[in-house]
């Protein structure tokens, strides 16, 4: 028998407190190799929170993060960003790059020389179909486009396999894509955990998160409400205790797919 391996990243009673404020408070959860996990939850759940903790951008208050078993703190800079990439709601990028200059940006923690570097950004360009924003200026593209491109640099800073296990944080991948898009995103993000990446997504459509994630985790004034396979999590009561609004699951009478219906309710009587 195979001893259990350590989970890839491992969240221990975090809490996050600004300005006296507390954005988290004891959230514990882990993310094991090749899983995707879609982190969701109303505005000011503490979403973005978790992630920018994840990623170094946020300081702890409280709480310990260890990645592929070591304090996230005890990892050097270059070797951390070889093996975990992410993709914050908003990349502000005003000089004048091409696209594919952007995705390069992406390949700069490795040490695979130019050629390597080169053969990648093509491979993520033509995976994610968009080549022919290749040689664009970066500034001159679509708050959709420049997602896409964003997700390209991401997606290369992980493409090669590593030492350890990888990662991939994404907060609001799909904000600005259309429908097509996001159901692009949703098999990317499944292939990706194919391939033994792990993914750690903030979405707010639920149904969306549903269709690609192995575990939801529900986050709700700063806590960690559930986590579990979706339809355990999306229950009519979570989601009414955190979103304020009813939810039932419709099963498509020919496909046998499930999704969520929503209807709006009051939180307050007056």
């Amino acid at each position: 028998m195979h001893a259990k391996s350590h989970p890839v990243l491992q969240i221990d009673s975090v809490g996050v407190d600004i300005e006296g404020v507390t954005l988290l408070d004891q959230v514990s959860m882990s993310v094991e190799a090749g899983e995707v996990i879609a982190l969701v939850g109303p505005n000011g759940a503490g979403k973005s929170t978790l992630v920018r903790a994840i990623s170094g951008e946020q300081q702890l208050s409280r709480g310990k993060i260890a990645f592929n078993n070591a304090p996230m703190a005890d990892w050097p800079l270059e070797a951390l960003a070889v093996h975990m990439a992410f993709m914050p709601q908003q990349s502000v990028l005003d000089f004048p790059f091409t696209a594919r200059e952007v995705v390069a940006l992406g390949r700069i923690p490795h040490s695979t020389g130019q050629l390597i570097d080169s053969q990648v950004v093509e491979q993520v360009l033509a995976y994610l179909g968009v080549g022919y924003l290749a040689d664009r200026v970066y500034p001159s593209l679509s708050g959709g486009e420049r997602q896409r491109v964003q997700l390209a640099r991401v997606l290369a800073q992980i493409w090669t396999p590593v030492e350890h296990p990888r990662l991939l944080v994404l907060d609001e991948p799909t904000s600005n894509f259309d429908l097509a898009h996001q159901l692009l995103v949703v098999k990317l993000l499944r292939e990706i955990a194919f391939q033994g990446i792990s993914v750690l997504v903030v979405m707010h459509d639920l149904n969306l998160a549903m269709s690609c994630a192995d575990r939801i985790a529900m986050l709700c004034c700063g806590q960690l409400q559930a986590i579990g396979r979706p339809e355990s999590v999306l229950t009519s009561s979570n989601i009414r205790q955190s979103f304020g609004v009813d939810a039932e699951f419709i099963q498509d009478s020919v496909t046998g797919q499930k999704h969520l219906a929503f209807t709006a309710t009051d939180r307050v009587k007056t």
